[in-house]
């Protein structure tokens, strides 16, 4: 296809064109787009639908499929005739080839109207619907399974799907990184190069990407290419550190994202100008500026809102302030992005503080403002938790909305996880004690199933609270339990976990790296999760760990707060309450004193550990009672007319 050139700051609409009219012997069989849904149920390459106008009866019809099987060489790849019941050829399912046909830049207004539809899942369930469908454009740095370093990567990995399955039209923009290994790169293997080319203009020439598409589980997955997403290392770094040049990476990302649902015609047709842009992070921050001083004064987009969630207020995308001139940005636009350092942070006297803060943009300009929890809503708002802009979000504290994550409930599922060594459920807590036994087993430790087993998974740094974990070992191990981590990050603490496994022989296990199979039966073979991040935005570790029966032991911060219960031995007649416990201040006497109360509840209580185990897995943490919030969130973006300035 010929490359599409934007060159300038006026944004192209895709056009509409006329589909012309194919002349048969004695026939006239008329092209048009067939405008159903077929982004609901299609293969990845998008086919078109000839309904024809046929005169002559049916065996005029059969003629007319034979001079287009005759003309499928020039005209694209003919799948077959669709008959009516008499037989009487009624359309033709086309292929055709790259650049053949242009499509219209919008479904027609039955296509994508509001309704409720009634369709089934694939294996036979009938789904709850939305009762609004939008078209939904994900604008992310990572998306699993094709990248993931953390939290955000399961997010855009498994809300899209959801979204789509209650009848959204779904597309995730995210960069095709390949970093030259066999198994990172296979998982793109499965995108199709659209053979479309845009040129974008920002760092001071015209940047040319590509766009990759693949259609899986209802969701359109676009991955915008280029050689800066080309290289060894994770979507942000590499052993040495952070890319230089990721704000040139991820600004090519965002005008990519704005131009793909005018241009990609995926399913027959493009997604148009009335999306909802769910723009995740800094990464993807310069979407709704992008809008807003783009297009909007343009005429484009004018129906388009964006929601930006923040998974973590901690990163904001900030760079020196001459870097502005670079994003392809009007410059009356740099106060939505102005930045100013205060005194004490600035590295010398003639320093200005002066810098670009591209998720502080983001803010300004977005329709809603989501994060992923209803506890760190509040604590961004706050001069603690903030990070300098908690007086900016206090100020939009009436569009500012938390909303937990959910969990994949298909992968992460005791009854039927392919990882570990025995299922279990709710019902029959028999096959958790099997793979406790088992993860014993695999890490060499004494194999003790009344022995407390306490694990940590995630990111060996000073969020995660990897430090109190460390000057508090030593007095945990002097106590009758096991302790096995799992992660990676700082090679000082790296280190220190090869150490503490050489020291306690018998009592701790290190694994240093991250293991997907390793991380679920950790999840499943212990009786404990240690979680005592200094801040957690919301947290899957927890969620998971309930769901397996493993009882949480977690700092008293944003998600971690919001979604482990406390236990309370004498609620409900002495029954008990809670899914786990939680501890405050951060201190390391806090967090072993809730982990041996933990433990002794373990070995004394039986009653009460099996029924903190079950209250635990019968939480219902699903992506499809979150997506119900988040659709109302999309309710409320479109009650009030977009950002202007």
């Amino acid at each position: 296809m010929e490359s599409l050139k934007f060159t300038s700051l006026i944004p192209c609409k895709a056009s509409v064109n006329l589909i012309p009219t194919t002349k048969f012997v004695n026939h006239e069989v008329i092209g048009q787009v067939g405008f159903v849904p077929l982004w609901k149920r299609r293969s990845t390459r998008p086919a078109l639908r000839l309904r024809a106008q046929v005169s002559g009866g049916s065996g005029g019809a059969q003629d007319g499929a034979s001079a287009l099987e005759d003309q499928r060489e020039e005209k694209g790849v003919l799948l077959g005739a669709e008959t009516d019941s008499s037989g009487s050829v009624i359309g033709f399912n086309l292929i055709p080839p790259n650049g053949e046909l242009k499509v219209p830049d919008s479904p027609p207004e039955d296509a994508t109207s509001d309704r409720l539809d009634e369709t089934e899942d694939i294996d036979g369930k009938e789904k709850s619907k939305a009762k609004v469908t939008r078209n939904i454009v994900f604008v992310t740095a990572e998306a699993a399974p094709y990248s993931k370093t953390g939290g955000l990567g399961d997010v855009c990995g498994s809300l899209p799907t959801v979204l789509a399955a209650r009848g959204h039209r779904v597309m995730v923009v995210s960069p095709r990184y390949q970093n030259g290994t066999a198994a990172a790169d296979q998982k793109f293997s499965g995108a199709l190069d659209l053979d479309t080319r845009i040129k974008i203009y920002c760092f001071g020439g015209d940047q040319e990407v590509g766009f990759f598409h693949e259609y899986r589980e209802g969701v359109d997955w676009v991955f915008v290419d280029h050689p800066s997403f080309h290289r060894p290392g994770n979507p942000y770094g590499d052993s040495f550190g952070a890319f230089g040049d990721n704000q040139f990476r991820f600004t090519l990302l965002c005008h990519a994202a704005c131009e793909a649902p005018l241009v990609l015609p995926l399913g027959g047709y493009t997604y148009g100008e009335k999306c909802l842009f769910m723009v995740n992070d800094w990464h993807a921050g310069l979407v709704p500026l992008l809008l807003a001083a783009k297009y909007r004064p343009y005429g484009v987009y004018k129906d388009a809102r964006s929601v930006v969630v923040i998974h973590n207020l901690a990163h904001q995308g900030v760079e020196p302030a001459v870097t502005f001139k670079n994003l392809g940005i009007p410059p009356e636009w740099y106060g939505a992005l102005e930045w100013v350092f205060p005194t004490w942070a600035r590295t010398h006297a003639l320093d200005t503080g002066e810098a670009v803060n591209i998720l502080k943009g983001a803010i300004v300009t977005s329709d809603r403002i989501l994060t992923v929890s209803e506890g760190y809503s509040w604590e961004i708002t706050t001069v603690e938790g903030g990070y300098g802009l908690n007086e900016l979000l206090s100020s939009r504290k009436s569009i500012l909305t938390g909303i937990t994550n959910g969990v994949d409930v298909v992968e992460w599922d005791p009854s039927s996880d392919v990882h570990i060594a025995s299922h279990y459920s709710a019902d029959d807590l028999s096959g958790k004690v099997q793979c406790k036994l088992a993860l014993q087993k695999e890490l060499g430790l004494p194999i003790r199933p009344d022995c407390p087993l306490i694990g940590f998974i995630g990111r060996l740094d000073y969020q995660k609270g990897i430090d109190l974990i460390q000057s508090g070992m030593p007095q945990l191990m002097e106590d009758d339990v096991q302790f096995v981590m799992l992660g990676s990050g700082d090679p000082l603490c790296e280190d220190w976990m090869r150490a503490a496994e050489a020291t306690y022989k018998d009592k701790f296990r290190g694994w240093v790296g991250f293991n997907v199979p390793v991380s679920h039966r950790i999840t499943a073979g212990c009786d404990i999760l240690l979680m005592p991040s200094r801040f957690e935005p919301c947290g899957l570790n927890q969620l998971y760990a309930m769901r397996y029966g493993t009882v949480p032991v977690v700092h008293s911060t944003g998600g971690l707060r919001d979604t482990v219960l406390n236990f309370n031995p004498y609620a409900q007649g002495g029954q008990g309450d809670g899914t786990g416990w939680t501890f405050s201040p951060l201190t390391k006497e806090s967090m072993l004193a809730a982990l041996r109360l933990a433990c002794r509840t373990f070995t004394e209580y039986k009653p009460s550990w099996e029924g903190l185990m079950k209250r635990g897995m019968e939480r219902d943490f699903t992506w499809e009672s979150a997506a119900v919030k988040y659709e109302q969130v999309f309710e409320w973006a479109f009650i009030d007319p977009p950002y202007i300035s």
